[in-house]
């Protein structure tokens, strides 16, 4: 069938005007680009919620919204690959690991297919428990992201895989639960322990992870933790064989020996009978937190690598013995506002920071200036410890009565290895008696004096020149070091008895 003419003139007209409308289209002055750029993902986590036993890839998808009534121009999409895991995507037909110039029409939206593929059996290094990145949108200086999210390991992640940021209540009507898989716990949220005892085997993995979080309850805070309220009890029965671990979940290079990673456990206010035994806790802001009222022991122990304290009371009750702290980025024992404190056989080393390796306070300030305050006695039993570290002084005293009320800092240290200098002169000579009232047959060593076997490689063994050789008070309580081995007739101060 032919055309009439006008007809085919209005198809030729039609097709010049489609073909001049087309060609006049210039992306810099009809798109919407560079920093003003505003889009909306269909979600603030793309979460691939499988675990995998086996290698296997997992895909999911994300829209992209332009909810301007321009087209817009995005420069980049690409995945930020900060975790070594590689995931890729297909943004809108083109596939990465760059698409650029991808265009989205007015009130109009794009699809971002992303797969992951993961071995469970890598090592944690390569397959990590908890994997995270970034599918980054790069707009002119501007980006905007979602977050990728994927469980490389098989594993119990508690109190699930969908909990980052969620306080959970870990509840059993005053009975207990047991922690005892064979697979590692990842602790993914904030765990409360309420009318209950948590009981972790020997031998058990714990990884946590961390990261800042927000909700109602706490705000913006570090998430990862342990907390065991007034009802609740923990106790960590690792072994000299098989001892409990927990750590942080970054164990790519240069992660593990981060600190800060997660919170830290906590001993939370009137929570009695908590106990940690053969348990190495590392990679937190603090190691155990002892909250008012709070009653926790620790026996053959290893906290190191945290960003804060090792071990912080505050008007609480800890009994402690062969425990090893160090790598501690505040002071590694901080005992506030009182309480009732007993260490035996410990050894704190404090090396590179500018925090003393034990610090006791009888008093809590609750304003700046300290013009609100509350004096609590402190009752502290130190024996055959050693706090050294790279500080003048690593014993730090403060009374708030300024000795005016002896009852309120009964510190009594004896057998002990310290490091103090100032301490002794400090404020006319306020301690100036340190040695004969608060710690008696102790060493006041030099940073010159053989020590430990080997400090810059963390080895707190006792050289085979140590001046704690055959200095400590003989303990029948504790006849064996963290390490198992017997002590003799003349111990050496610290967790470690040298064997010659």
């Amino acid at each position: 069938m032919k055309l009439s003419s006008l007809s085919f003139w209005a198809l030729l007209m039609l097709v010049v005007a489609t073909v001049i409308s087309l060609s006049s289209c210039d992306p810099d002055e009809d798109f919407l680009t560079g920093d003003g750029v505003n889009i909306r993902f269909e979600l603030d986590t793309l979460r691939f919620d499988t675990v995998f036993t086996e290698l296997g890839s997992a895909t999911r998808s994300v829209k992209i919204y332009n909810e301007d009534d321009r087209p817009i121009k995005l420069d980049e999409i690409y995945v930020d690959g900060t975790t070594g895991v590689s995931f890729v995507f297909n943004a809108d037909g083109t596939p990465g690991p760059l698409v650029e110039d991808v265009i989205i029409w007015d009130n109009d939206s794009i699809y971002v297919f992303v797969e992951v593929t993961i071995d469970p059996d890598a090592p944690l290094s390569a397959s990590p428990f908890v994997i995270e990145d970034r599918l980054v949108v790069k707009t002119g200086n501007k980006e905007q992201s979602v977050l990728l999210e994927a469980w490389g390991q098989n594993a119990n992640y508690f109190p699930s895989r969908y909990n980052k940021g969620v306080p959970v209540v870990l509840s059993c009507d005053n009975g207990t639960i047991t922690w005892d898989s064979p697979l590692p716990y990842v602790i993914y949220g904030e765990i409360f322990i309420d009318e209950c005892l948590l009981e972790v085997t020997a031998g058990t993995h714990i990884y946590v992870h961390g990261g800042l979080a927000e909700n109602e309850l706490l705000g913006v805070f570090n998430d990862g933790f342990l907390f065991t309220l007034p009802q609740g009890r923990l106790h960590l029965a690792g072994t000299r064989d098989a001892p409990i671990t927990i750590e942080g979940d970054r164990l790519e290079e240069g992660f593990s020996e981060q600190p800060g990673q997660w919170l830290g456990i906590i001993i939370g206010r009137e929570s009695q009978g908590n106990i940690i035994e053969h348990t190495t806790i590392k990679n937190s802001i603090f190691g155990v937190y002892a909250d008012s009222a709070a009653e926790v022991s620790l026996t053959n122990v290893q906290i190191h690598t945290t960003s804060s304290s090792g071990i912080l009371g505050i008007h609480s009750e800890i009994i402690a013995d062969n425990c090893l702290l160090y790598d501690n980025g505040a002071n590694a024992i901080q005992l506030t506002h009182g309480g009732s404190y007993q260490f035996d056989y410990c050894t704190v080393a404090s090396y590179g920071v500018d925090a003393s390796a034990l610090a006791v306070t009888n008093f809590q300030c609750y304003n700046q200036d300290c013009s609100s305050f509350d004096v609590n006695p402190l009752e502290a039993a130190i024996t055959n410890c050693i706090f050294f570290g790279s500080r003048r002084d690593e014993v730090i005293i403060q009374d708030f009565t300024a000795r005016s009320a002896p009852e309120t800092m009964q510190l009594d240290m004896d057998h002990c290895l310290v490091r103090v200098d100032e301490l002794l002169t400090r404020n006319d000579g306020e301690y100036s008696d340190f040695f004969s009232t608060y710690c008696l047959d102790c060493v006041n060593g030099d940073q010159d004096d053989a020590l430990f076997l080997n400090r810059p490689e963390d080895d707190y063994q006792l050289d085979t020149l140590s001046i704690a050789q055959g200095r400590g008070a003989v303990l029948p309580a504790f006849p064996l070091d963290l390490l198992g081995t017997p002590r003799d007739a003349m111990p050496d101060i610290g967790c470690f008895e040298r064997v010659d």
